[in-house]
């Protein structure tokens, strides 16, 4: 245990008292390996090894080369960030906000719950990070999400009064993740966490401009120190018309220091790393506000090569806002506000390109799809799996008419490819493939 700092280790004999040694002990031992399902593939299968309680979860790691990764159906998450989500847990419909959102945890777990309706924003202040969010949010395969690169103050002047659950997983001084990643304690020392509690103060204050009436706030934190957890809530109940709404203790959770609503967790008595989580309830007045809708901007023979490409190859009919940005077609959710003066990553779900007299589709359009959705696919097998990743072409059926068809593999989609002469093209992006 030398690598912990003695500040540290006194702070937490006197915070944990008896418990203190067996919470110790446990920076000796591993970090603990998790994963989610996506319920939004069409193509599910049976884990060994469930997470109890818990929607989805299961224990053990996930293969970056797997095509259970490539195609989203699984997303690596150890069990207390999990669990923000699942406290969260948004109703159909809800506008929602991922106010940190990279890596794309939070947000795909959200995602789950949403099953394609309402909207998230996912957000990113790190243009870095968010590149690596939207990697994710489109291997999950979602419909719903606009990734934007903003800072919270930014946002609040956009989105006054309008998302019905903000999510604010907060940057902190990371004690929860030291087991995970040691290089977190190198930057801890006993003033930190203080410094961190008026980061999070400012970013709560853009977070509660955007709440809707009645909506909700969950918010965490990856560390165990009073200073960002319970008295944020202090804080948040001081200075706003919130009230805690009470988590239920599950798995070895415990009840927060000085509020019982709200959780902690300790690898000692739950299996996983660290992580505070608190729910409110706004009950404040609304901001009077209007939402202008957008409008398409497609040309028309835009138009009519995109309607030519769904008549061909979709029994779908997406509902929303089909908008040109450059060359590249995105479908929007339908009700968001201007976003003209926002950093945006990722418009919504990317459809694809337009090229000369032609429009080709996206990836990310081939991994959304079900198999009732597409008029053509193909299923390869598992090694013509590694031979596709890797950029080869593959040799199918010389009866398969010319054309696009969606490539799958175990049943949930992999991209579109086009089909020409016995040979399936490597659409597989450059960026991914396996070296």
């Amino acid at each position: 245990m030398t690598h912990l700092s003695s500040d540290f280790i006194e702070k937490y004999t006197k915070l944990l008292a008896a418990e203190a040694p067996a919470f110790f002990e446990t920076f000796n031992e591993e970090a603990v390996s998790a994963f989610r399902v996506n319920p939004l593939k069409e193509s599910q299968q049976i884990f060994p090894d469930k997470i109890p309680n818990m929607d989805w979860s299961y224990y053990g790691k996930v293969s970056g080369k797997s095509p259970e990764h490539v195609t989203g159906l699984v997303y690596s998450q150890e069990p207390a960030a999990q669990l923000v989500g699942q406290v969260a847990k948004p109703q159909k419909g809800m506008k929602v906000l991922d106010l940190a959102a990279a890596p794309g945890g939070k947000s795909t777990h959200l995602l789950s719950y949403l099953e394609n309706t309402g909207i998230l924003v996912s957000n990113e202040i790190s243009s870095k990070r968010s590149k690596i969010l939207v990697e994710n949010i489109e291997r999950f395969g979602a419909r719903n999400v606009l990734v934007t690169n903003e800072t919270a103050n930014r946002l609040a002047q956009v989105f006054p009064a309008y998302f019905d659950m903000i999510v604010l997983d907060a940057p902190c001084s990371g004690e929860g993740m030291f087991r995970k990643d040691p290089s977190a304690m190198d930057y801890w020392d006993s003033d930190y966490p203080t410094k961190c509690a008026t980061l999070q103060r400012e970013i709560l204050e853009s977070a509660m401009h955007m709440l809707a009436a009645g909506g909700y706030l969950v918010y965490s934190t990856c560390t165990w120190s009073p200073e960002e957890n319970e008295e944020i809530v202090s804080w948040l109940l001081e200075n706003y018309d919130v009230e805690l709404v009470s988590i239920e203790k599950i798995n070895g959770m415990v009840e927060g220091l000085t509020y019982p609503q709200t959780a902690r967790m300790y690898p000692h008595r739950f299996k996983g790393e660290g992580q505070f989580v608190a729910k409110f309830r706004f009950n404040g007045d609304p901001i009077s506000k209007r939402v202008k809708s957008g409008r398409s901007n497609l040309t028309k023979e835009q138009s009519q090569l995109w309607q030519a490409f769904a008549k061909e190859n979709l029994k779908v009919n997406f509902t929303g806002l089909l908008q040109v940005f450059g060359d590249q077609l995105y479908l929007l959710s339908d009700g968001l506000p201007d976003l003209s003066k926002v950093r945006i990553a990722r418009n919504g779900l990317h459809l694809g390109v337009f090229k000369k007299k032609r429009f080709e589709p996206s990836y990310a359009l081939g991994l959304t799809l079900t198999s009732k959705e597409v008029l053509r696919r193909i299923d390869i097998s598992e090694k013509d799996f590694v031979d596709y990743a890797t950029g080869n072409t593959l040799s199918v059926s010389k009866e398969l008419p010319k054309g696009w068809y969606q490539v799958a593999i175990k049943g949930n989609g992999l991209g579109f490819a086009k089909v020409v002469s016995g040979t399936l093209k490597n659409n597989f992006p450059k960026g991914l493939r396996f070296h």
